[in-house]
């Protein structure tokens, strides 16, 4: 059987390229049949990279079969995975998040979690002297990965190893890695054919403090205007996904990537009491600017309060 290689619901950057650049070192270096999927629509800064790099999109799938063999990539949390992915045949896990629990496997199995930027990162170690044989297209996925989960280097999450394996692959690619990323950014940036709820749901993860469900929903722009130009309609929209999401509030922060900081949309007292206590903050209306606040891994959701 064909072994499906996926990150989380809702494909971001990594999750997108990262099953891409590992069912390609599966299938063509070990010689097993695999292939990349997706979880649902790429966003608009997947959609560049894959268009950039001639890379075909993968399908999408909404659910695994009883005993189909996968390799979970930039994930290990079965919120984030299909409802039926305790009956497949984990195979591998690759990810740099916290370790959450939850995930059966039918035996054994070989799993790599490093405290890296991305995904990608991990997979150029693991990979090492064979990505020489890689296409151009999985060196480039494998660089946008990096750029995009490092916010080109300005999120507090980027290691040195994280940026030397960039500009590795940027020279070997003759890629100008400002010059890209600024094209990535933009490409990220430009929200305006998405709903006020596939916004919200983008960029998303679901996380509990002391009771309270929260859909953590993060935006990184270069136009932080565009989002925020609709913040009415988009507080308004939060209590519909709340609803249908089963959580009991949608947080949602617009990273400002140049500027380095993140502005919270504040639609209510318990909004305003989780920014007072996570961030120290002062909120007087109904957004709130948290300066040097870019990564929701390392600096939103650790100091999430309620």
């Amino acid at each position: 059987m064909t072994i499906q290689v996926f990150g989380h619901k809702s494909p971001d950057t990594d999750s997108t390229g990262s099953p891409i650049i590992w069912a390609w070192y599966l299938s063509e270096i070990k010689g097993e049949a695999a292939k990349p999927v997706l979880l649902g629509e790429p966003n608009t800064e997947a959609a560049f990279m894959l268009d950039h790099w001639k890379l075909e999109k993968p399908e999408i799938i909404s659910d695994v079969a009883d005993d189909a063999p996968v390799v979970i990539v930039d994930t290990n949390n079965p919120a984030e995975l299909p409802a039926n992915i305790n009956a497949a045949d984990i195979r591998g896990i690759i990810d740099h998040h916290k370790l959450v629990g939850g995930l059966e496997t039918k035996g054994p199995i070989e799993i790599r979690v490093e405290p890296l930027a991305c995904t990608a990162t991990i997979m150029w170690k693991m990979i090492g002297k064979d990505l020489a044989q890689a296409p151009t297209g999985v060196k480039g996925a494998m660089l946008t990965c990096i750029l995009s989960d490092t916010l080109e280097f300005r999120s507090p999450t980027t290691t040195q190893e994280d940026k030397a394996v960039a500009h590795s692959l940027a020279e070997d690619l003759g890629v100008d890695i400002s010059d890209f990323a600024a094209r990535m950014f933009a490409a990220k940036s430009d929200v305006s054919a998405f709903s006020d709820a596939e916004l919200l749901r983008m960029d998303s993860k679901e996380y509990e403090v002391d009771g309270t469900k929260f859909r953590v929903s993060v935006l990184e722009t270069t136009a932080p205007d565009m989002p925020l130009s609709r913040k009415d309609s988009l507080m308004e929209t939060m209590t519909t996904v709340a609803s249908e999401d089963g959580v009991d509030q949608v947080l949602l922060f617009v990273v400002d990537i140049l500027n380095e900081e993140a502005t919270l949309l504040v639609p209510n007292d318990l909004v305003k009491t989780v920014a007072e206590k996570s961030f120290g903050a002062s909120v007087t209306g109904d957004t709130v600017v948290l300066p040097g606040v870019m990564s929701r891994k390392k600096q939103i959701i650790p100091n999430l309060k309620v």
